[in-house]
């Protein structure tokens, strides 16, 4: 009585051993299915996931191949396809990012055990560099600069989240944008 469950949304996800398919649905009827099947391959795991969005009238096919230190991920529709490569090889980390219209290449090393750096390349031209500095006890500060773009430092402290975002413009900082968030668990 007094309820209007017009807006509600809902997920039914159901699982048998390797086999998995989740729903979305709204008041109005079904929004997404998607499944995924997963496979072993000697001492790796492969994954197909194809996936349908009845409101948008897309599909696409994601599958993955993830062998320890080395991860591909292929996302594919009519429209676009991408590639996700990563490989971790001691203290490296290195990532390809590759789309019809960008690539880009990352290469993240962990310097010590409280200090991480990872410059990024992209095929537009544009490079940005992350410095990760642990806090301890799961406590970080990322700082990302992007030039002729922004500076961006995220904070985690326990639960909360503060980010800021400094628009740049040539040596001028042209503006801030913070957010502060909590993650709250019922």
């Amino acid at each position: 009585d007094g309820t209007d469950f017009g807006g509600a949304e809902y997920e039914l996800d159901a699982a048998n051993g390797d086999t998995s398919v989740k729903l979305s649905a709204n008041a109005g009827g079904v929004t997404a299915v998607e499944a995924t099947q997963n496979f072993s391959s000697g001492d790796a795991t492969i994954s197909v996931n194809p996936r349908y969005n009845l409101d948008a009238e897309e599909a696409d096919v994601v599958v993955n191949y993830d062998a320890g230190d080395t991860n591909v991920e292929l996302t594919a529709s009519a429209a676009a396809q991408s590639v996700v490569i990563t490989h971790q090889t001691g203290d490296t980390n290195i990532e390809v990012n590759a789309s019809a219209d960008e690539q880009s290449l990352t290469i993240s090393q962990q310097l010590d055990d409280s200090n991480r750096i990872a410059p990024t390349i992209a095929s537009s031209g544009d490079i940005s560099v992350e410095w990760e500095r642990a806090l301890g006890d799961d406590n970080s500060l990322t700082a990302t600069v992007k030039p002729n773009e922004a500076v961006d430092l995220e904070w985690k402290d326990a639960d909360w989240t503060a980010n800021i975002n400094l628009p740049i413009d040539g040596t001028s900082v042209t503006g801030a944008n913070v957010s502060i968030k909590r993650d709250v668990s019922f």
